[in-house]
C-alpha cells in the first residue's frame, strides 16, 4: 500500500540554507545519529536493548567498514547515454584521454582466450559536487561491468572500497585510494593489476546524478520493512548536510507505512543508504532493489523522460568513450539482460581488520584464489592460473594482514 506522503511526490524536496548536497559517510553517519537519537529523545519509543543492538551492528559493520553499490545512477546512464546522439548532449559530457598502453594489463592477460568476446568496462562513482568527478575524489562505488557481446548477458561485480589492494604502483592501501590518488587511469591499473582484468573503458558518475534520476523517473516502487522507515526518513533528514555542524534538513517527505510505495529520488537513495538494519551486506541488496527498479522504469520510459534525465546528469558524468563506441554498446541495449551480481574480495575468501594508518580493511584472504573465483564467475573459466603479477600482491597482502594481526581464513 503506498503513503500518501510519497504518492505521486515525483520531486526530492530540499530544504532552505542547508547547502549543497554531499554524499560523505564522514558527515552522513555523525549527523544520522543526530537525526536518530533526537527522533527517540521525542517519541521516547526507543528501548535500552534497541540501542544495544544498533551499537552492536555499528561495531560490526566498522569492521568492514561501509560498502557502497550506487549503481544505480551508473547503470541508468549507461542505458540514457543512448539518445545522445539524437539530442546532441555529448558536448556537456566530460571526455577524457586515457592510453590504453599504460592501464597495466599483462601480456598474461592478453593471452587469455577465454576473456575474448567480452567487453568490460569500469563504472565508478564518486562523492564529489559541481562536477568535479576527477583525480581528488574518492571512488565510493567501483563495479566492473562484463558484458558478453554473443549473448548480451551482462554480469556486474562491486569492487568492494575498503578492499586492501595495490593501487597500482605498488603501494598498499584501499581500493578507493586509487581513483584519489591518480584518477581514472590509476583507478583501472589498480583493477587490471589486482584482477588480471583487460579494463580500458571507463564511465565516472557523481552521485548528485542518482536523485535526479530517480525524481525524472517518477520515482521507483520498493517494498519498505517497518524497520526500515525511521532510518530512511533520518538518512533523508542527514542527506543535505554540507558540513559538520550545519542543520538537519527537516523538509522532507517522510515515508510513513511499510509496504510497496513509490519513493522519489531522496527517499530512493536514503532507503539505500540504510545500514542499521542488518549488515553491509543487506545494504547492498536494497541498492540492487532500486538499481532493478530504476532500470524498469527507464525501459517504460517515452523519448522525452530520457532526453530530460541525461540533460540533468550530463555534467556529472565522466567517460573516455567517444560516441561511437557509446553507440557500438547501446545498439543493442533492449538485448541485455543483467544475469548475474556480486562483489569481490568473494565472502567465503575475506577477512578485515585494521591495518596501520590505512585503518580499517576487507582484506581477501588469498587474492589468488578471489581472482580464479572472479574468472571463474565474469567469463567461465575455471582453473584459471592467475598471473605473476597477482602472485605477488596476493603474498604482499597476505603479509602486512599478518603483520596487522589479522587472522586470515
Amino acid at each position: 500500500m503506498a503513503t500518501k506522503s510519497t504518492k505521486g511526490s515525483g520531486k526530492s524536496k530540499k530544504g532552505k540554507g542547508t547547502g549543497s548536497r554531499r554524499y560523505d559517510d564522514r558527515y552522513y553517519d555523525e549527523r544520522y545519529e543526530s537525526a536518530r537519537y533526537a527522533q527517540g529523545s521525542r517519541s521516547g519509543s526507543k528501548s535500552g536493548s534497541g540501542k544495544k543492538k544498533s551499537s552492536a551492528k555499528r561495531r560490526k559493520a566498522k569492521q568492514r567498514r561501509r560498502i557502497l553499490i550506487f549503481a544505480v545512477e551508473i547503470i541508468a546512464i549507461v542505458v540514457l547515454v543512448g539518445v545522445i546522439a539524437s539530442v546532441n548532449m555529448i558536448g556537456k559530457i566530460e571526455k577524457i584521454q586515457i592510453n590504453e598502453d599504460e592501464v597495466g594489463i599483462s601480456e598474461h592477460v592478453e593471452q587469455n582466450e577465454q576473456m575474448k568476446g567480452y567487453r568490460n568496462i569500469a563504472l565508478f562513482g564518486v562523492d564529489s559536487r559541481k562536477g568535479k568527478l576527477g583525480k581528488g575524489q574518492r571512488t565510493d562505488t567501483i563495479i566492473i561491468a562484463s558484458i558478453n557481446q554473443d549473448t548480451k548477458d551482462v554480469k556486474l561485480v562491486s569492487v568492494y572500497r575498503d578492499s586492501y589492494l595495490n593501487l597500482g604502483n605498488d603501494k598498499y592501501n584501499k581500493a578507493n585510494s586509487a581513483y584519489a590518488q591518480g584518477g581514472a587511469e590509476q583507478a583501472l591499473v589498480m583493477l587490471n593489476w589486482n584482477f588480471d582484468m583487460d579494463i580500458t573503458e571507463y564511465m565516472t558518475v557523481g552521485f548528485d546524478a542518482l536523485i535526479e534520476t530517480i525524481d525524472a523517473l517518477g520515482g521507483v516502487q520498493i517494498e519498505v520493512q517497518e524497520n526500515e522507515i525511521e532510518h530512511l526518513n533520518n538518512y533523508q533528514r542527514s542527506m543535505f548536510v554540507e558540513k559538520e555542524g550545519d542543520p538537519l534538513n527537516e523538509n522532507i517527505v517522510k515515508v510513513t507505512q511499510p509496504g510497496l510505495q513509490t519513493l522519489s529520488g531522496l527517499q530512493a537513495t536514503a532507503y539505500c543508504r540504510i545500514r542499521y538494519v542488518g549488515d553491509d551486506y543487506m545494504r547492498t541488496e536494497r541498492q540492487r532493489k532500486v538499481l532493478m527498479a530504476c532500470l524498469e522504469k527507464a525501459k517504460q520510459s517515452n523519448p522525452a523522460t530520457l532526453v530530460e534525465i541525461l540533460q540533468r546528469v550530463s555534467e556529472n558524468v565522466q567517460t573516455n568513450l567517444d560516441i561511437t563506441e557509446m553507440a557500438d554498446i547501446l545498439k543493442d541495449a533492449a538485448s541485455y539482460r543483467v544475469v548475474a551480481q556480486g562483489g569481490v574480495p568473494f565472502a567465503d575468501n575475506r577477512t578485515g581488520g585494521k591495518i596501520g594508518k590505512k585503518g580499517d580493511c576487507i582484506v581477501p584472504a588469498d587474492l589468488a584464489q578471489n581472482v580464479k573465483l572472479l574468472h571463474e564467475y565474469l567469463f567461465d573459466e575455471v582453473d584459471y592460473q592467475p598471473s605473476a603479477q597477482v602472485l605477488e600482491c596476493s603474498e604482499k597482502i597476505k603479509a602486512d594482514a599478518a603483520g596487522a594481526g589479522i587472522r586470515m581464513q
